[in-house]
């Protein structure tokens, strides 16, 4: 067992029942406090950002192999993730240890607690990676099946290379931003099918895509392959991912080379990376695939996590709405074949790189990860606490998207990514 992940530890900081952020979490992410204009490294532990700049600065990480005190005082993460898989863990560990409550040298000394502590509503928070590049999969088989029924034929559903390869392409990582952003309704081209010609303006179609995505730290050269079996030592962590769409322009752009502007207005994020360590006590087996993959993507030990996930739709007519409640668990192709696939034809990878899961839809209805789905394609429209119904997202929703892993008493959990649509902007 991690250290650091030991279910019977506790905190001498408060932590409420049910919160996403026990002592056994410990994620990483960027803050800047109300009385400060720098941003700064930290960790959370129940309704407390703690400030990992200000205890290096009193030496608690020297043992750790964190010579530049520094490293914490950064805009990003990038440098600390840089530093390598064992000071991670160093680190993490460390922070469980000095806020063990059996720790009771450290919980009494006051010159310790002064300027770490900031109340979680008291803080901005940041994109904690600057992402070089952006990777989207699409490899949940309950997703792709229903979008090729809808879209297909429904007795050929799957394209015949879904279920050899993890298929992805290449994203915008510049409109990758973190929770709170406000998004402005696209404008692009649509077609409606009895038209001749395309029409231009604002989408009608404005969707989510409920996704997780993992952050690499461990970067590769040029030519270099990632085997399956050591995939998870190059991945930092994980984050709520809400992949924006606009499913009209998608419709009539994405062939012959996929979305384009229907995908890269914009992309919302969680903001505290959970470790691959943190959700270690979570991890499940995943869906069998047949027909057998090849060598390179064969990986026998379980490899994917069980993570509660849900959405949300808020108003201003109405509160917190539950639409859909899904599981990571579901997912087809796991983080380890994605980035063994992705770099079998030598792509390097760097630090703060991102890949996103793809939609992660479950078996039924109610766990369908995205509007196009949870409506059938408008068909089917969603009853709102205001009377009101949603084909799609209206402008002035708010989405609201969750995850935990829970076990053995202690729920690990990534807090909210929320994203409020806006109208279009003038064009």
């Amino acid at each position: 067992m991690i250290k650091a992940n030991d279910p019977s530890l506790q905190s001498w900081l408060k932590v409420e029942e049910k919160s996403d952020f026990p002592i056994q979490n410990i994620p990483f992410g960027i803050f800047k406090p109300k009385n400060r204009t720098a941003p700064r490294v930290g960790t959370r532990i129940g309704n407390f950002v703690i400030d990992l700049a200000a205890i290096a600065e009193k030496g608690y990480f020297k043992d750790e192999g964190v010579e530049k005190k520094n490293v914490f005082s950064q805009a990003t993460l990038n440098e600390f993730i840089a530093l390598g898989k064992p000071i991670w863990q160093g680190v993490r560990n460390k922070i469980s240890e000095i806020f063990n409550l059996k720790n009771q040298e450290i919980w009494n000394t006051e010159d310790f607690k002064e300027g770490i502590f900031h109340h979680a509503g008291e803080v901005e928070m940041l994109m904690p990676v600057k992402v070089g590049d952006y990777t989207d999969f699409y490899s949940s088989i309950e997703h792709a099946t229903n979008v090729g029924i809808m879209f297909r034929d429904p007795k050929n559903a799957l394209l015949p290379n879904w279920r050899h390869i993890p298929v992805g392409y290449h994203g915008r990582a510049s409109s990758i931003v973190v929770s709170g952003a406000e998004i402005h309704r696209p404008v692009g081209q649509t077609k409606a099918d009895d038209k001749e010609m395309p029409d231009f303006g604002p989408t009608r179609s404005f969707d989510f895509e409920l996704e997780m995505a993992f952050v690499t730290g461990k970067p590769t050269q040029l030519g270099e392959r990632i085997p399956v079996e050591n995939a998870k030592d190059h991945i930092f962590g994980m984050v709520l991912f809400n992949d924006l769409s606009a499913r009209d322009m998608q419709k009539w752009e994405y062939v012959p080379l996929g979305p384009f502007l229907a995908k890269n207005f914009g992309s919302v994020i969680s903001p505290w990376i959970v470790t691959l360590d943190a959700l270690e006590p979570f991890v499940v087996k995943g869906p069998k695939q047949e027909p057998k993959v090849l060598p390179y993507l064969q990986y026998e030990p379980a490899s994917n996590y069980d993570i509660n996930l849900e959405v949300l739709l808020e108003n201003d007519s109405f509160k917190s709405h539950k639409i859909s409640s899904s599981n990571f668990k579901y997912m087809y192709w796991n983080m380890f074949q994605q980035l063994a696939h992705h770099t079998v034809n030598g792509c390097n990878i760097n630090v703060g790189d991102m890949y996103g899961s793809g939609t992660i839809s479950g078996p039924n209805s109610s766990s369908y990860g995205s509007m196009l789905e949870l409506s059938w394609k408008g068909t089917k429209p969603l009853q709102m606490p205001d009377g009101t119904e949603r084909k799609f997202i209206n402008n002035n929703d708010t989405i609201i998207m969750k995850g935990y892993a829970e076990k053995d008493g202690v729920r690990v959990g990534f807090g909210e990514c929320r994203t409020k649509v806006l109208p279009a902007l003038e064009y």
